[in-house]
């Protein structure tokens, strides 16, 4: 992303000031050609006017390690940078993969990290939407209910509906990772004004 962030004041509220909906975009996978990196740059460029989609830095986090949380006050600089990119967005789009039946760990690792009170909590009443997709016929969709269920206890506000499970990802993008199928495109599209709705409550 473009937009630099202020590491010294970690938490930036987001401004309401009639200005488009800032939605942060963040990838359960650290594959670069991952189908859910590929999947949130399709809803970057489906997004309904009124809202702009960022994709996420994303940086390989330490492991979350309170001892680490108190000798760094609050986290290492990719920490600290992943929560002020969290915090100055209206919200936060997630697309996870599913291993081994759950949400991959590299993810429920970053929103250990983002959960923690150092200094502010930034998923607590942060409206949050989730998709996912998978190789197999499932759409990742214990991923979802996975994650779903981490994000309850963080107190973020989960859009409940529409859900998108994408099955089969790999003939569903082409070669350079453009989402191809219509019927996806279609339910993505209709996802995100739903989303930005739940951002406006």
């Amino acid at each position: 992303m473009s937009a630099k962030y202020d590491l010294s004041n970690p938490v930036t509220p987001p401004a309401h000031d009639g200005a488009a909906l800032r939605v942060l975009a963040l990838p359960g996978s650290l594959r670069r050609a991952s189908y859910n990196r590929a999947l949130l740059a399709a809803a970057a460029a489906l997004a309904p006017a009124g809202m702009t989609i960022e994709l996420a830095d994303a940086p390989v986090l330490p492991l979350f390690d309170e001892d680490l949380e108190q000798a760094t006050q609050g986290g290492p600089d990719t920490v600290r940078q992943l929560r002020a990119q969290v915090a100055a967005a209206d919200g936060l789009l997630i697309a996870t993969p599913e291993y081994n039946q759950s949400l991959p760990g590299v993810l429920k690792n970053a929103i250990d990290w983002l959960s923690r009170p150092s200094p502010d909590e930034v998923l607590a009443g942060k409206p949050v939407a989730v998709i996912g997709a998978s190789s197999g016929r499932w759409g990742a969709r214990l991923a979802q209910a996975a994650l779903r269920q981490v994000l309850y206890a963080t107190e973020a506000r989960v859009l409940p509906a529409p859900n998108l499970y994408v099955r089969e990802a790999g003939r569903l993008f082409d070669a350079d990772g453009r989402l191809l199928d219509a019927a996806t495109r279609e339910a993505l599209a209709a996802l995100l004004p739903a989303f930005a709705r739940w951002i406006a409550q």
